[in-house]
């Protein structure tokens, strides 16, 4: 089309039928704009009767989206008309311009359909903080009334849902969200979490094919009471967690293990700090760890790991994986660390040092704190006591022994990737393992669940139930005994890729919600259904 044959009309207000723009002044700060109505009748909205009688017509001056940051003013003709039916209320009624105007309303449309999306965007404040940036003024409850005004979305018949609790007053009251697992969008939010208030939700809702659940037996009842056509799926999250429940239950059942255990000598740890000498390697414990680290990403990178896939294999960060994997030498790694600062007692070190060797370690640190006072130190006895503390010791007496493990400390070792593990961490593993028998089985039966975890082969389960139940490990024994009853369910969970992942995420927005309402609802359950509403946009 040429830009020429192009009318005001169709630039202005290209959707918009029944109007004619007569003028347009854009000489100051506004943009005036004058509109008539060109309809020659219109219908009553009390009889639905035609008419084409006139009885006047008035200016309306409603709010429309600003052009290039300069405000619009809009004067609209709106013709006012005779009603024919001598049997309707309405004398006269007013020509609404469809696409344009409402009745009783003071904004256009398109403006109030602005509003809409950036309410729900951004919600109040933000969103009347990013209408003012573009010209439109709009107060935070204004926002907050259009997306009230959204229409609820069609209703849709789910093939697969993700069902979780989360807490509207912790220990007091709880709720259900229940997500569409295939798109991720919000459901419905249920006032309890047991089984009398899931189970008609997805009565209601025969189609559904999978349900996501967590090991809760409300969720899991209702399911098979109310859905028993869908296939149940466990959280491979939460098998997880409870294995990782019992295998402390394990660890803390051998503690006696772990105190028997031969300790060496407690040595610093050496500081690693940049050489001074640029040609010279760093050295020191985060140099070998950084060496590590680095090759074992390389190597994972040679046989076409992907960073993401690298990150799930070692149980990393991405961003971790992704510096060592930029970084073309571990070298690089290490460049640039700070070096250890200079303290204000290093000048008083020599002379501390002294008077401890010649005190055989029985002089005070009062006494100590007050000699180096009068040489010039001015810092405070906490100072000095650290440093004797970690740094000096009677010559008479033998460096305290290493503290045992502690039962935390073991259960990580156990469930952790042996990658994520430094030399230290290895070491002590082995140590603990060929010490405690027991531990060393539990270690065999949590690595060969994980293997079934990561690579969804849940057809070995059986087997794994019948050695762990055999092996009588406190935690571990009774974990795999509680599969046996929800089976089905894990079997699924460690077989295919569905998950609760989403519906988790569900919750973190809810407790998100809440948070920044908190005060601010003068009901409970209010920010629930708010949240349903948005996110159902």
């Amino acid at each position: 089309m040429d830009v020429k044959s192009i009318s005001l009309l169709d630039l202005l207000f290209p959707s918009v039928s029944g109007i004619a723009v007569v003028t347009v002044d854009a000489t100051g700060e506004v943009i005036r704009i004058e509109v008539q109505c060109t309809a020659a009748g219109a219908v009553c909205p009390g009889c639905g009767g035609r008419t084409s009688r006139v009885h006047s017509s008035y200016l309306r001056f409603p709010a429309d989206l600003p052009s290039g940051g300069r405000r619009v003013v809009l004067a609209l003709r709106v013709r006012r008309f005779f009603c024919p039916a001598t049997s309707c209320p309405r004398r006269t009624f007013a020509k609404q311009v469809p696409g344009l105007t409402r009745r009783h309303g003071h904004a256009t449309e398109r403006l109030r359909s602005a509003l809409g999306t950036i309410g729900l965007a951004l919600a109040g404040r933000a969103g009347a903080r990013l209408a003012a940036q573009v010209g439109i003024t709009a107060s935070r409850t204004t926002l907050l009334r259009r997306v009230m005004e959204q229409p609820d979305p069609p209703a849709v018949q789910p093939r697969a849902v993700g069902v979780d609790d989360f807490a509207l007053r912790r220990g007091h009251v709880y709720g259900t969200v229940v997500i569409d697992a295939e798109t991720h969008r919000v459901l419905d939010v249920l006032s309890d979490r047991d089984t009398t208030t899931l189970a008609p939700w997805l009565a209601r809702h025969p189609g559904i094919e999978i349900i996501c659940r967590d090991r809760s037996g409300a969720y899991a009842e209702a399911a098979s009471t109310a859905a028993p056509q869908a296939m149940q799926v466990a959280d491979r999250f939460h098998l997880w967690q409870n294995l990782a429940q019992g295998a402390e239950k394990a660890v803390a059942a051998h503690r006696q293990c772990l105190r028997d255990l031969p300790t060496s000598p407690r040595e610093p740890e050496p500081e690693w700090e940049t050489p001074t000498d640029e040609d010279s390697e760093p050295t020191g414990k985060f140099a070998d760890r950084a060496r590590a680290h680095h090759a074992l990403v390389h190597e994972l990178l040679a046989q076409d790991m992907g960073l993401r896939e690298i990150a799930r294999h070692l149980g990393w960060g991405r961003h971790t994986v992704q510096r060592y994997a930029r970084a073309n030498d571990w070298q690089d790694m290490v460049k640039g660390r700070k070096r250890r600062q200079a303290s204000k007692l290093d000048p008083f070190k020599a002379h501390l040092t002294l008077r401890w060797a010649e005190t055989n370690g029985r002089i005070t640190v009062l006494t100590l704190h007050r000699e180096i006072t009068e040489r010039g130190f001015n810092g405070s006895y906490t100072i000095v006591a650290d440093w004797l503390r970690h740094n000096l010791t009677a010559p008479d007496s033998t460096p305290p022994a290493q503290a045992p493990p502690s039962i935390r400390q073991v259960t990580g070792w156990l469930t952790r990737h042996p990658a994520t593990l430094d030399q230290d961490e290895q070491q002590a593993r082995k140590t603990v393992l060929a010490r405690c028998p027991e531990l060393e089985t539990a270690a065999a039966l949590i690595s060969e669940f994980a293997k079934m975890l990561t690579t969804l082969t849940g057809n070995q389960l059986p087997a794994w139930i019948t050695d762990a139940t055999a092996a009588g490990l406190p935690g571990i024994s009774t974990f795999a005994t509680g599969l046996e009853t929800d089976l089905d369910a894990v079997t699924a969970g460690m077989t295919t890729q569905w998950n609760s992942g989403p519906v988790e995420g569900a919750v973190n927005r809810i407790k998100m919600l809440k948070r920044q309402m908190f005060g601010r609802a003068p009901a409970s359950h209010s920010f629930a259904n708010a949240f349903s509403s948005r996110d159902a946009q």
